[in-house]
This record gives structure tokens, sequence and C-alpha cells, in this order.
């Protein structure tokens, strides 16, 4: 159920695909370039999930920050210059040592996109929905990630009400990072929690918050 964002190197895969039909639109006059680039840059760097990772990385190097964060999550990402009116009533939940959180929309789709951008398809896929709620370790597993027994899974159902975004564990050996540096780490599957954040040397070179 993973979510490659990887290059494709099939020339006539998806990416291929895409690729021709937005030149074809472009070439037609049908599409302008340059806004197009512009809603690109908007979804990954103002309100895709490189603004949730500005969360996270803040809420780990910031103990007032986090606790704001806690209390109020709205109010918090507002201090960022994230807001919106999907993320009206956004809830954070924190990854620890005895708790993992896992999100899922059981109804729909509802998804927090000021923090984390467009949801990913197997998001909205009724076999995620499903499992999320039946076999949440299962789903984990599917994704790489093994709970312990003797860890909490908690299971947050998202609504036109209430989002959520998962605070994930920073990972050992991360002191020396600056704020920056562990926003690039974070990722948005971990900000789901179908994923972890691994350290820089166990995530073999990734960057960027996907």
């Amino acid at each position: 159920m993973s979510d490659d964002h990887r290059h494709d190197p099939n020339p006539h895969g998806p990416a291929a695909r895409v690729k021709a039909l937005e030149e074809l639109l472009v070439e037609k006059g049908l599409v302008d370039s340059a806004r197009l680039d512009e809603i690109i840059e908007t979804y990954q760097h103002a309100v895709g999930p490189r603004a949730g990772a500005r969360v996270v990385a803040r809420a780990w190097c910031d103990r007032a920050f986090h606790r704001r964060l806690m209390t109020d999550a709205v109010a918090a990402c507002a201090e960022l210059g994230i807001a919106g009116p999907e993320g009206g009533h956004l809830v954070a939940v924190e990854n620890t040592a005895r708790v993992h959180n896992l999100v899922v929309c059981t109804l729909c789709s509802c998804y927090p996109w000021p923090v984390l951008g467009l949801p990913p398809a197997w998001y909205k896929s009724f076999a995620y929905r499903s499992r999320a709620v039946k076999d949440p370790r299962g789903l984990l597993r599917e994704f790489g990630v093994v709970i312990p027994d003797e860890v909490e899974v908690r299971v947050w159902d998202s609504s036109a009400e209430q989002r959520y975004i998962v605070i994930p564990e920073r990972p050992a050996g991360t002191k020396s990072m600056t704020e920056a540096e562990l926003a690039d780490i974070v990722t948005r599957d971990s900000m789901i929690g179908v994923g972890k954040v691994l350290a820089p040397s166990r995530a073999g070179g990734r960057r960027g918050a996907r």
C-alpha cells in the first residue's frame, strides 16, 4: 500500500503519460504552464506535507510550542502561518514509546490538507479505511511498521468536524540537527501514522516530507 513518488523509468508508465498530457494541454493553450507550476509549488511547500513537517520539527525543538500544539493545534499551526478551512478543527496526537497513533477516515477521505497536502490514493481506498479499524497492526505491517505487542495502537477516525495530525517520535541520533534539518526528514506517512521518522543514516539519504 505504499505510495512511492520516485521517478518512473518506464517511458510508457504513469509519470510519462501525465507529462505527455501536460505538454499537450499547454500546447493547445488549455493550461498555463506558469500557473500550473505555481499550483504545484503551493501544494509542495505551502499546504503540502512540508508544512506539517515544520510543525513536527518545531514541536520537537520547542517544548512551549509542543504544549500549545497538544492543547490547541489550530492556534499553534497559525503561529507558523498554517491555516485553512480543512484545518479548522485540527487535533495533534503524539506517538510515544507506549502509544502509536493511526489516522483514518472511515466514511470518506477527510484529511487535514493545510498540513499534509492532498491525501494519497491509498488513504481514500476502502481497503485502508476498513483494515485500519479491523486490523490496524496488520495494516501497519504492510507499510513496514511493526508495533510491539506492549505498545497500544490508537486509531483516530477523521471527520468533517475533526481531523488529526500525528506527531511522530523523534528518532535517536538527531540531537545535533537543526529544526530545518529535522523538518526535512519528517515524512507525510509518519504524520498519518503509517510510517516512522528515521535518522538520516537509517533513511538511506531520503529527504523531504512525502
